[in-house]
């Protein structure tokens, strides 16, 4: 391992390269991809993009007015009672929230009345403050 062509005698860790000139190059496929990308984009790019419709056939399709005019006029009065509908919806959904809070408050507040009235709780808790004076 100590002899090299070269004659002299080095670990091969410390051996001496020859100059990268001598050396093979390396053969990438990176450049020969790169360079079909550009030809798929040019040739991409000078297509044209639009096909040009036949010289025979009508420039813009016929719109028929009457049904134009029953669609307008079927949707006219959306137009109009929009603004009026939208604050409508508004006041509306106002009050069901109201009415709604109130309604779940009147709730809570008749339950929490029957949780502290009620006469069978006050009765078990007498009979829980006897029962705990008849021991001692």
């Amino acid at each position: 391992w100590l002899k090299r062509a070269s004659g002299r005698l080095a670990p091969p860790h410390l051996e001496i390269h020859p100059p990268l000139a001598a050396m093979a190059r390396s053969r990438s496929t990176a450049s020969v991809l790169l360079i079909a990308v550009a030809a798929i984009v040019a040739y991409l790019c000078s297509v044209p993009a639009f096909v040009t419709p036949p010289r025979g056939a009508a420039q813009a399709p016929e719109v028929d007015l009457r049904v134009a005019t029953a669609t307008f006029a079927g949707l006219s009065p959306l137009a109009a009672e929009q603004p009026a509908a939208a604050y409508d919806s508004v006041v509306a959904m106002l009050q069901s929230w109201l009415v709604g809070g109130t309604v779940l408050i009147i709730i809570f507040a008749a339950a929490l009345v029957a949780a502290t009235a009620n006469p069978l709780t006050k009765r078990r808790q007498e009979v829980a403050a006897t029962m705990m004076g008849d021991k001692k």
